[in-house]
């Protein structure tokens, strides 16, 4: 496995990672993605809803809110600070994708509320927690941050309501222990493994993975 232990590194690995997406035909995209977590010390569950069968990405597919950064994202202020660990590791030049800390932080805000109704009011209280590169060869492809965040940090807390979306539909608080009965993707499989060996913390590891395929195995580059 690949090590990242400063931007100098992430820069030369940033070489090969850009090999690989010039071989494809679909662009990158920088995407966030808000795991939700409740009852992180009794019976920790995730908010998850399920994918359209149209949808060109994942269809059917369980999921956790999430999408791309917009252009508009960027340059959006953040009501808190983002937690200092997170974005220095966010800023680390690795891929294609130019994108901020802070604009990762804002569409993933904004995501959750457009695809759960669900309102974030604590950003400083976001945890960046892993990034996965979509492999080449699917008919889209993201850079995606996953962010780990506390129900508390929501308006209302755990027992906020949401509603499902044209994105999300059947959304509801899975519970770690049933969540393998539902349809997942592989990499969102290898997200909830990791989360699960995380828990009961919901701060950022002391190495956060940048998958560049759909499981841990692959060719990983950790940045720390």
């Amino acid at each position: 496995m690949w090590g990242c232990n400063g931007q100098n590194v992430c820069m030369d690995l940033a070489t090969r990672i850009g090999a690989d997406a010039m071989r494809d035909d679909v662009p990158v995209r920088a995407a966030s993605t808000i795991i939700l977590v409740r009852d992180v010390e009794t019976r920790p569950a995730v908010l998850m809803g399920q994918r359209g069968k149209g949808a060109i990405f994942m269809p059917h597919k369980y999921v956790f809110p999430g999408g791309a950064v917009d252009d508009a994202d960027e340059g959006e202020r953040l009501v808190s600070p983002l937690d200092p660990r997170s974005r220095r590791l966010l800023s680390l030049e690795v891929g294609e994708v130019d994108v901020s800390p802070e604009a990762l932080v804002v569409a993933a805000i904004r995501e959750l509320s457009e695809e759960t109704g669900l309102v974030l009011e604590r950003p400083d209280a976001l945890r960046f927690f892993l990034r996965a590169i979509t492999p080449p060869g699917r008919p889209r492809r993201f850079d995606a941050r996953f962010f780990l965040a506390p129900a508390e940090a929501v308006r209302g807390g755990p027992d906020a309501d949401f509603y499902d979306s044209d994105e999300l539909s059947r959304l509801h608080w899975v519970p770690l222990v049933d969540v393998r009965a539902l349809d997942l993707a592989n990499v969102t499989a290898m997200v909830l493994d990791r989360l699960a060996s995380h828990l009961p913390s919901l701060e950022t590891p002391d190495r956060v993975p940048l998958v560049r395929n759909d499981r841990i195995e692959d060719r990983v580059i950790w940045l720390g």
